[in-house]
């Protein structure tokens, strides 16, 4: 772990709160040490919900590593990565997330606590879904 990569992360986060967005900034740090790229929150800015700095730096390195190399990269954020960001972090295939507030922290500075778990429902009618599905993934 690298703390000056950790408190670069804490500086973007300071930026974004700065700019009106929420408070989070992420780096995204090669497997030779250098920085690739660099990201904050700009959610209320542009308007768009997902534009959180870990989701934005796992599309980028999606779209501009090969695998190897994400697979070599940690990225360093401000605030343990939520579930989408999570999960597009998983799909990029990059190597290591390091973080330096977690979510239970982060609980505890937020009123009203977490986001309400929306309701789901399913699965159903299987055999019609998994047509355009099947075989995709072979």
């Amino acid at each position: 772990m690298n703390e000056d990569f950790l408190r670069r992360a804490i500086q973007l986060a300071a930026v974004a709160r700065e700019s009106g967005n929420p408070p989070f900034g992420s780096l995204l740090v090669g497997p030779g040490g250098e920085v690739l790229a660099e990201e904050h929150n700009t959610s209320v800015t542009d308007a768009d919900i997902t534009a959180h700095p870990e989701l934005k730096l796992a599309r980028w390195a999606a779209r501009e590593l090969d695998p190897a190399t994400a697979a070599g990269t940690t990225m360093y954020t401000s605030c343990q990565p939520c579930g989408m960001c999570a999960g597009a972090i998983a799909r990029s295939g990059l190597g290591r997330v390091v973080f330096a507030l977690s979510t239970e922290q982060l609980l505890t500075l937020k009123p009203g606590g977490d986001f309400p778990v929306v309701p789901q429902d399913g699965p159903a009618l299987f055999d019609e879904a998994r047509i355009p599905v099947e075989g995709y993934y072979r």
